[in-house]
C-alpha cells in the first residue's frame, strides 16, 4: 500500500534592491569653481542608466512571456488520499499560468498527507507540484528548457532558485526535487529514467507513467477525462 505524500521544507529567499540611491551622488567642494563644480558633481544618469535599462531588459523578456491558451493547456489535475482512499480531481485551466495560485490550491485540497498537482503543457513539459501544509512544498520540472516559453515553468523554476540563463543551469532536462515521489515507489533514479528513456515521449504520457507507478493510475485517468468534459 502506498504512503502518504511527504515534503521538504519551503526556503524564501529575500531580495535586496540594490540599485544606486541618492547616497551615491558624490558630493562636491564648495569652495571650487563653477565649472569644478560641474566636474565633481557625478550625475547619476551617467552610466547608471544603461544598467538599469539592460536591468529592465532583462525584466521585459520575462514579462513577455505569454500564458499557455486553452489549446495549449492538456491538463491540470491533482491526486490525493483522504480516508485512505485515492482521488483525482480536475483543477481549473488558469493555474496553468498561475505557479502562486495552484500551490494555493492545492494547500486547500482536503488529502490525508498533502496533494500533488500534474500541469501538463502542449505535450512539452510536466510541473509537478506536491503540497503538504503551507511551507511543505516539492516541485519538479521535465524540462527546464519551456521556462522561457510558458510563465508556469518559468515562476517554478524561481521557486526552486533556479536560472535558466545561469551557466551552470542545463539547457534542457529535468530539474526540481526529483525525490518527491520516492515514498510512493518511483525514487529519484526511476524518475529520471522515465524522462530520459523516450525522446519522444510526450509530457501527458509522462504524466501517465508517474501516476502508475505511484498507483494513481485510474484517479489520474478519470481527473483528466474531468478536465476536459468541464472544459466542453
Amino acid at each position: 500500500m502506498a504512503q502518504g505524500f511527504g515534503a521538504q521544507g519551503l526556503d524564501e529567499d529575500d531580495r535586496l534592491d540594490d540599485r544606486p540611491g541618492l547616497e551615491d551622488i558624490d558630493t562636491f567642494d564648495g569652495d571650487d569653481d563653477e565649472d569644478d563644480d560641474e566636474d565633481d558633481f557625478d550625475d547619476p544618469d551617467d552610466g547608471d542608466d544603461d544598467e538599469d535599462e539592460e536591468d529592465d531588459g532583462d525584466e521585459d523578456v520575462y514579462d513577455d512571456l505569454e500564458d499557455a491558451d486553452d489549446d495549449e493547456i492538456d491538463f491540470v489535475v491533482a491526486l490525493y488520499r483522504e480516508d485512505g482512499e485515492l482521488t483525482g480531481i480536475a483543477l481549473e485551466p488558469d493555474l496553468a499560468n498561475d505557479f502562486e495560485e495552484l500551490i494555493a490550491q492545492l494547500q486547500r485540497v482536503p488529502g490525508d498527507a498533502g496533494a500533488l498537482g500534474l500541469v501538463s503543457l502542449d505535450s512539452e513539459v510536466l510541473v509537478a507540484a506536491r503540497v503538504r501544509g503551507p511551507r511543505h512544498i516539492q516541485v519538479m520540472i521535465s524540462d527546464i528548457y519551456y521556462a522561457d516559453v510558458w510563465p508556469l515553468v518559468r515562476d517554478a523554476a524561481d521557486f526552486l532558485g533556479i536560472d535558466p540563463d545561469d551557466d551552470d543551469t542545463p539547457e534542457e532536462g529535468i530539474v526540481g526535487d526529483l525525490s518527491l515521489f520516492a515514498d510512493q515507489g518511483l525514487p529519484e533514479m526511476n524518475l529520471t529514467a522515465l524522462t530520459m528513456e523516450d525522446d519522444e515521449l510526450s509530457s501527458e504520457d509522462l504524466a501517465g507513467r508517474i501516476a502508475k507507478a505511484i498507483h494513481f493510475e485510474p484517479q489520474f485517468r478519470k481527473a483528466v477525462d474531468d478536465y476536459w468534459s468541464s472544459d466542453e
